[in-house]
């Protein structure tokens, strides 16, 4: 089996269903048409990103994901600088958006399974100084929406629906069934 992805957290996730995988990111350009809805968006990337490894590993199993934060109908990716997360805290500030991630699996028999997982998460209205606080850990800079359930962005979320892994990045409950082919 190979995860395509080099995030540690999902690594991390997946290490809970299966201790035996590499890791091969890829590393092709990430291309979504404009406008795309989430849900759309994170199955075109998680299908590119397992597409271009099964290429050149047809006789394994791949695992593919992506997650996106969208508010307002539109996704927040990764912010670009600290101005920029703020940007994106502010937006997140008191108010419930989604996090969608996409999961391809594409199995060494060539079968395609696809899926997206829908979280609801809420944050607690935050004062300038708490998202200046939590810029300042560096941990928003390489996450989608700025943020980090798993670390100290947890003291961020007032409450979430949904799967918990999902918003870290790894829907594994569902991977795991869709890995033994469960339903």
């Amino acid at each position: 089996m190979i995860l395509a992805s080099q995030s540690p957290r999902r690594k991390e996730l997946l290490s809970l269903i299966s201790g035996e995988f590499r890791i091969i990111p890829a590393v092709g350009e990430e291309n979504i048409p404009e406008g795309s809805p989430p849900e759309q968006a994170v199955l075109l990337l998680s299908r590119q990103k397992a597409t271009e490894i099964y290429s050149q590993y047809k006789n394994e199993t791949i695992i593919a994901a992506d997650t996106v934060v969208a508010i307002d109908g539109r996704i927040l990716g990764k912010p670009h600088s600290e101005a920029h997360a703020a940007e994106m805290l502010r937006t997140l500030s008191g108010r419930v958006h989604s996090v969608f991630t996409g999961v391809c699996v594409i199995f060494a028999d060539g079968r395609i399974e696809n899926f997206a997982e829908q979280t609801s998460v809420e944050f607690y209205p935050l004062s300038d100084a708490e998202i200046a606080n939590y810029i300042a850990t560096g941990e928003p800079m390489d996450k989608a929406g700025a943020y980090g359930i798993q670390e100290q962005g947890a003291l961020l979320v007032k409450r979430i629906e949904g799967d918990f892994y999902n918003v870290m990045g790894l829907p594994i409950a569902r991977l795991s069934r869709c890995l033994r082919g469960i339903s």
